[in-house]
């Protein structure tokens, strides 16, 4: 897995959308991603309550899905996103890091299919979930 786990970190840490955003990938298994970004005011949403945007979550958790897809063994290359659905339930807590995991739970010939969570330091309160489908490239 070293190698998936090191492509996949260059890849992150190429995007420069994901390098703007600090994200860092910390975990990476069998079809399994983590990807965390710390807060940062200048990705702030909404400068009364200091919310991040959720533009910066949607990011961190399409980034984290790919990752997730790209470490999955039956995906002999890279990926892309198909559609990728993303419910909000509750804003960031201002001054925490969110905590996105992927996991990549079905693969076809051609697509593969994720779901995923991004929480903050309150691990049993989920920020937003999200499901998708992401390209699978190569032969099988």
């Amino acid at each position: 897995m070293a190698g998936k786990t090191d492509i996949a970190r260059q890849f992150i840490e190429a995007i420069p959308h994901s390098k703007a955003l600090g994200m860092e990938l910390t975990d990476m298994g069998d079809g399994l991603a983590v990807i965390e970004m710390p807060y940062d005011e200048k990705l702030v949403g909404d400068p009364e309550t200091g919310v991040i945007h959720g533009g910066a979550v949607s990011a961190l958790m399409d980034t984290c899905c790919g990752a997730a897809v790209m470490s999955h063994p039956d995906n002999p290359g890279g990926t892309a996103t198909i559609d990728l659905r993303i419910d909000y339930m509750r804003a960031a807590t201002p001054g925490q890091r969110i905590k996105a995991t992927a996991t990549c739970y079905h693969v076809t010939r051609t697509v593969a299919f994720v779901r995923a969570t991004a929480v903050d330091e309150d691990d049993d309160n989920p920020v937003a979930a999200a499901t998708g489908s992401f390209t699978v490239e190569g032969s099988r």
